[in-house]
């Protein structure tokens, strides 16, 4: 049986989302791959204090924000700028 390296199964990759907010009480990684949904993809607090989520992306490019306590707030190690439907400054990540 062969396996067929270009099918569905090899469309999604890893990516880790990490953001330095030692302060905040709560953070969530939002986007267009979660229509923006602060409750989708809540981040956890790491040992160092920056919060960590992992997610599954298809190629493309998306964009997205952390929350940081309900503030839209810019990825600083994001590789572009963008604005969401709202005309608000995001990140965008183009993931291959």
């Amino acid at each position: 049986m062969s396996v067929n390296r270009y099918g569905a199964a090899q469309t999604l990759r890893a990516l880790n989302f990490i953001c330095n907010a030692p302060q905040a009480q709560a953070v969530s990684l939002v986007g267009d791959f979660n229509q923006w949904n602060p409750k989708a993809q809540p981040m956890r607090q790491m040992p160092d204090q920056a919060w960590m989520v992992t997610m599954e992306l298809k190629h493309g490019h998306h964009r997205y924000a952390f929350l940081v306590d309900g503030q839209l707030t810019l990825d600083p190690c994001g590789q572009g700028i963008t604005r969401n439907d709202k005309g608000e400054r995001v990140s965008l990540l183009p993931v291959s």
